[in-house]
């Protein structure tokens, strides 16, 4: 019996932001994923397990441990891991470094909306957040849309100012409204209790890309938003009933389950799309095992692949 894959960052030159959409579009041509996630907090900290079971592809654990605490230590406030297993057998084929995997599901997730939803001529992105994941976006979003151009505003200046100094096509902005008015892609990815973007900055024919909120009480999109954009999922069954950025408003009835117009296990009846060049699209990042999975055996395929 072999023993199972380590897979670290060492990996990641074999990797291509593109080829990872094509393998998250595919994974949902699959059979509809088995998920189960659950949630136990302790206060602002949080333990976060989920699993996912794909016929052909496997079963995915990850844990996650959320401190936000850590930051003021000079530690990372989200840690874990992943293990893949095999679908024939259930042996474990790989343990995956869990930030690996969850910056290149994370940036892919949005990268693949953003292909079926944004303008293609989309150049000007502002990103509302400067931590690791606003890093990624960065990454992602250039190879989709090369030439792009970015405007970053964090709640510390400081913080989108280090951020932009590391990519020669950024720039760090005070001033978050007119960042977003600007932009034709504006992706949120903090970790924000209280809305950050105001529906009524947004502007004809802009992509919204909602990242960071993932616990029910978190927004990051304020009412109007909500309610003038076309709402997308990554996953209806990870998002709708268990992250605040719909949840809190389907509960006030600002809108309903029947606004969300598709999610990616919709994208081969073509219901995943932009209707028009006008439309606001908005699409809700909720990040579930399923999306890991598919990275995860990605990843495995292609660190095979770099072993000969």
């Amino acid at each position: 019996m072999s023993l199972p894959a380590f897979i670290d960052a060492g990996v990641e030159p074999h990797l291509d932001w593109i080829a990872l959409t094509e393998a998250l579009r595919a994974g949902h041509l699959r059979p509809r994923a088995e998920v189960r996630d659950s949630f136990l907090y302790r206060g602002e900290d949080t333990l976060l397990s989920r699993a996912a079971w794909i016929d052909g592809l496997g079963i995915a654990v990850k844990s996650a441990t959320i401190f936000p605490g850590n930051r003021e230590a000079g530690k990372p406030a989200v840690n874990g891991g992943v293990s893949l297993y095999a679908d024939g057998d259930g042996t474990l084929e790989a343990m995956l470094d869990f930030h690996l995997v969850t910056r290149w599901k994370t940036a892919a997730d949005s990268l693949l909306a953003a292909r079926l939803l944004a303008r293609p001529e989309s150049r000007q992105i502002a990103i509302l957040g400067a931590g690791a994941v606003a890093g990624s976006m960065i990454a992602a979003y250039s190879a989709a849309f090369p030439g792009a151009s970015f405007s970053i505003w964090n709640r510390t200046p400081e913080g989108a100012e280090r951020l932009a100094a590391r990519h020669s096509a950024a720039v760090a902005t005070r001033d978050a409204e007119a960042a977003v008015r600007s932009a034709d892609i504006v992706c949120t990815a903090t970790m924000s209790s209280e809305p950050v973007l105001r529906g009524d900055w947004l502007q004809p024919g802009q992509h919204i890309d909602l990242i960071g909120a993932y616990r029910p009480d978190m927004r990051e999109a304020d009412d109007t938003a909500l309610r003038r954009g076309r709402v997308f999922v990554d996953a209806r069954a990870t998002t709708i009933e268990h992250i605040g950025e719909l949840r809190d408003p389907i509960a006030r009835g600002v809108i309903g389950p029947e606004d969300v117009v598709a999610d990616y296990y919709d994208i081969a009846g073509g219901s995943f799309a932009r209707r028009g060049p006008d439309e606001i699209t908005l699409a809700k990042n909720g990040g579930g095992a399923h999306l890991d999975l598919m990275t995860a055996r990605y990843m495995l395929d292609r660190w095979r692949a770099s072993m000969g």
